[in-house]
């Protein structure tokens, strides 16, 4: 949510997040002895962790943007995305191996998995990083 830009979220997050912690911490130093209330807080909180990641994962708020390297299929993987809807920049380079095409493609990032089964159809061997972004202006998100 902080990533997010979403204030009041990540204040009502890190709020009950404060009070779980204290509660918790307090009843583990007024017996530090007892391994079971130790065990049971590292437990807990490793698998809110995981829970956390979880929620995040379903809610897939926020956008994400996607470097695709085709040595091939570029131009082929470029008109697939654009044939869905969604804008997708297209810039010719060179790698190791010879001639390559850049694709540059930002979405929501509900419809991520999309773009990576558009890419996997048709050029298996291509190169994909993608990361969290934060629009700041403009832009095409499409789909």
């Amino acid at each position: 949510m902080v990533f997010r830009g979403q204030k009041l979220w990540a204040w009502v997050l890190g709020f009950i997040q404060a009070v779980v912690f204290v509660v918790a911490i307090s009843a583990i130093l007024t017996d530090i002895n007892n391994w079971a209330n130790i065990i049971g807080f590292a437990g807990g909180f490793a698998t809110g962790n995981v829970v956390g990641m979880l929620i995040e994962n379903q809610l897939a708020m926020g956008y994400t943007h996607f470097r695709i390297i085709s040595s091939r299929q570029g131009p082929a993987i470029a008109d697939r995305i654009r044939e869905a809807g969604y804008a997708v920049t297209e810039i010719s380079g060179r790698g190791k191996d010879g001639t390559v095409t850049l694709l540059n493609c930002s979405v929501h990032r509900k419809r991520s998995q999309k773009i990576e089964k558009f890419v996997q159809e048709i050029d298996p061997e291509a190169f994909i990083t993608a990361e969290d972004v934060r629009p700041v202006r403009r832009g095409f998100w499409g789909g």
